[in-house]
């Protein structure tokens, strides 16, 4: 178990690393678990250890919306005098996520018919 935990943590230090000096517009653990991710692949498999580590985290992932919950009580006046603004993005990006997803699938499927 100490294993898959070296292991997170050594791949969100390179990420913060590779964010302070190199990508700071991205945060570190964005980039780490991108890395770590390509490392799995690389290595095609996961191990044990670290298998156990991710089962472990999933169990209380929960847990790491109580700070965002907290956040928004703390913010509610702003969020309420930014409502429309707020509301106007969520349904746009909503919008865009949609379209975007809808192109692709209909690019990706034209390739695949063809092949």
């Amino acid at each position: 178990m100490i294993f898959g935990l070296v292991q997170i943590l050594l791949f969100q230090c390179l990420g913060e690393l590779i964010s302070k000096f190199l990508l700071p517009t991205l945060p570190g653990p964005v980039i780490g678990l991108v890395l770590l991710v390509l490392w799995l692949v690389l290595r095609k498999g996961l191990n044990a250890e670290l298998a156990m580590v991710a089962d472990g985290f999933s169990q209380y992932l929960g847990l790491l919306f109580v700070p965002a919950a907290v956040g928004v009580v703390l913010f509610l006046p702003q969020l309420k005098a930014n409502a429309l603004a707020i509301i106007s993005a969520l349904i746009g990006s909503v919008i865009l996520t949609i379209a975007t997803s809808a192109l692709v699938a209909r690019f990706l499927s034209k390739k695949e018919s063809h092949g």
